[in-house]
């Protein structure tokens, strides 16, 4: 997101037009009169406002101002122009001053309030001190201020203050925050160099706005993390392939392989016949090498199915549950989820397993793939380890949440 304020500049003009016009509405009582030297150059002030000629309308205020033994309605009016007169003029902190007397004055109503509010804030962003924009919005909104626009405004001051924490709490109080604001929150969060919370924006981003890119950048990061171990490369393989992102040769050989070494042809095979269909195997220099492995992964399908009988039986008859797990997610994979998730659970239930959590989360990514959503959240929500496991689980939570 450019760091840019110009956007609000084009409101300031019929800002302060407003408040300035404002003036002749405004509450009085019968005995509030104005003297002729003091009526005479507010109201050519009022004239230059609405030409936003603002330097001369302030010199009109001024001389008003300078009239002695002014009456508390005179002094009223006095500063309610000057407002308008110093936020134009980009003298936020004058106007903020004038904005406080006017207040304090007892005269106005919340929707005048409300109009010179909008226009301090607005001053006080055309000035790039963002903090008080942000503050002066924030007062804008609770004076009853309905304009979107100056919400946009409030979010960009806390962006352009590098409050990153004021915005993100602004936007967890939506249930579903525009996508630009959360992008708006990952710049921030970017710009600050806080990786967690950076991961954090874009979970939020994929969960309402799921789009390719988001999940390649989130997905990336995932991977970096210190201490992500190996072994879970080829569960993040399986969100990049369900969600857009295996694009190039390497990707696709690289998950055959995995998925070789994982005991699994049925899902290697799964694997090239998309690259093949998306034109991404099979093509260019090393269509060759392709070939080679879809020779292989089609070998290796055939032995398996012709072995699955008898690889069941030894893996019932383990004494772990590790090889009941894998022939499972094997069948799992194949999309036979009512053979397969039985083998996983019997597996899991003799709890001895290498490594449990590992056994788990392929549960749970199988209970999602069967579309039992709720039993998969479940199991992934209970997934502990500081290997990477808890977080791959999450993802996969996220992605759920999104494909609903």
């Amino acid at each position: 997101m450019k760091r840019d304020p110009s956007f609000i500049g084009g409101m300031l003009g019929p800002v302060l037009l407003g408040a300035a016009l404002a003036l002749s509405s405004g509450p009085a009582e019968a005995a509030d009169t104005v003297r002729p030297e003091v009526g005479k150059p507010l109201q050519e002030a009022a004239t230059l406002l609405r030409s936003q000629h603002y330097r001369e309308a302030l010199v009109r205020i001024n001389q008003a101002d300078a009239i002695g033994a002014k009456t508390p309605y005179e002094n009223y009016l006095i500063q309610r122009m000057r407002v308008s007169a110093a936020a134009g003029e980009g003298d936020a902190p004058g106007a903020a001053t004038a904005l406080e007397a006017v207040i304090a004055s007892g005269r106005t109503t919340s929707g005048e309030r409300s109009l010179m509010t909008e226009a301090v804030a607005v001053a006080f962003y055309r000035e790039k001190d963002y903090s008080k924009a942000a503050a002066w919005t924030q007062r804008y909104l609770k004076e009853g201020g309905v304009d979107p626009v100056m919400h946009t405004m409030l979010l960009q001051s806390y962006y352009l203050a590098n409050d990153c924490a004021d915005l993100s709490r602004d936007l967890s109080g939506s249930a579903r925050p525009k996508e630009q604001d959360l992008q708006l929150l990952a710049n921030c969060e970017a710009h600050a160099g806080d990786k967690a919370a950076y991961a954090s924006a874009m979970e939020r981003l994929v969960t309402d706005y799921p789009k390719k890119e988001y999940w390649a950048d989130l997905l990336l990061r995932t991977q970096a993390k210190p201490g992500f171990a190996d072994r879970l490369d080829l569960d993040l393989d399986r969100l990049k392939l369900v969600t857009g992102n295996l694009v190039r040769p390497g990707d696709f050989v690289e998950m055959a392989q995995l998925a070789l070494e994982a005991g699994d042809s049925a899902e290697a095979q799964k694997i090239v016949a998309q690259g093949y269909s998306s034109h991404i195997l099979g093509v260019g220099p090393e269509a060759a090498r392709h070939q080679r492995l879809r020779d292989l992964v089609e070998k290796q399908l055939a032995q398996d199915q012709k072995n699955a009988h008898r690889r069941d039986l030894d893996a019932a008859a383990s004494t772990d549950g590790d090889a009941l797990v894998v022939a499972g997610f094997a069948y799992v994979t194949a999309g036979q989820f009512d053979k397969g998730i039985p083998m996983m659970e019997q597996g899991i239930h003799r709890d001895n397993l290498r490594r449990p959590e590992d056994a788990r989360l392929h549960l749970g990514i199988a209970y999602l793939l069967a579309g039992k959503k709720t039993k998969g959240r479940d199991v992934l929500r209970s997934i502990k380890g500081s290997d990477g496991t808890q977080y791959v689980a999450r993802l996969w939570m996220i992605y759920a949440a999104a494909d609903d």
